[in-house]
């Protein structure tokens, strides 16, 4: 069936009644647009519902980019950037709405910034500026930002992507940690809440699939010494001269 066609009805579906995760005109003609046979590897089956994994990281369904564009509220000529960009879906859709030399991305997984790469080019966006960076630091370089996508849940907003925020500008992101709640933020402060969502963490340098090992030293030594010390009974703790004792 002519690939268009199929997004018609992809796309139908998100707007009527029975799902309504895409309610804005702007959103929907852009995803009618957009193909997804570059991003996902099953193309008979890119525009079902579902999501799929794809060099570690989750491909959103239709349903979870819906969600996640009509939070951001993009208009045309806003600069956005996407932290955790992944394959790249999100981004060819947004840069659908503002012109691609306006989306900028970034991940953490170097086989994902390539594979976004390429993807964006193989779908017609080869304009998407897609970098290699720790998404918790932003970019800077291109900073402000009118709109800030956040594609992996966090405690709370990281403090980098607030500041690089022009103003009146908007971060979009799943916060929290076992239960998230998809939300925007304006000025650091929540403006709105569009449900609950379940995304992988974001991480940190040396967490990366793709890297040499997880960053254990930095982020979890210190706990996992804390909690062995309030384990451990009299007998092992080094501040006691046993022998003195005896």
């Amino acid at each position: 069936m002519d690939p268009a066609v199929l997004r018609d009805d992809m796309v139908d579906s998100l707007e009527h009644e029975a799902k309504a995760v895409v309610s804005s005109e702007r959103v929907g003609v852009a995803m009618r647009e957009v193909p997804r046979e570059p991003f996902v590897e099953e193309e008979s089956a890119a525009y079902a519902d579902r999501s799929f994994e794809r060099l570690g990281t989750r491909v959103l369904s239709p349903s979870a980019a819906g969600r996640l564009l009509e939070a951001l509220a993009v208009e045309p000529g806003d600069d956005v950037l996407v932290v955790g960009v992944g394959v790249g879906y999100t981004a060819a859709v947004l840069a659908e709405i503002t012109g691609e030399a306006n989306v900028h991305g970034v991940d953490i997984d170097r086989r994902l910034v390539s594979e976004a790469r390429s993807n964006l080019a193989r779908a017609g966006y080869p304009g998407v500026l897609v970098d290699r960076r720790d998404g918790a630091y932003g970019l800077a370089e291109y900073a402000p930002f009118d709109r800030i996508l956040l594609e992996a849940a966090a405690v709370e907003p990281p403090a980098a992507l607030v500041e690089q925020l022009a103003p009146g500008g908007r971060l979009v992101m799943p916060l929290g940690t076992g239960g998230q709640e998809l939300v925007a933020l304006e000025g650091g402060e929540r403006v709105a809440e569009f449900g609950t969502v379940a995304y992988h963490p974001m991480l940190v340098e040396g967490e990366q699939p793709d890297g040499v090992e997880r960053n254990r030293t930095r982020r979890e030594d210190r706990e996992h010494a804390r909690r062995a010390a309030a384990r451990r009974k009299g007998w092992e703790q080094s501040w006691i001269d046993w022998e003195e004792r005896i």
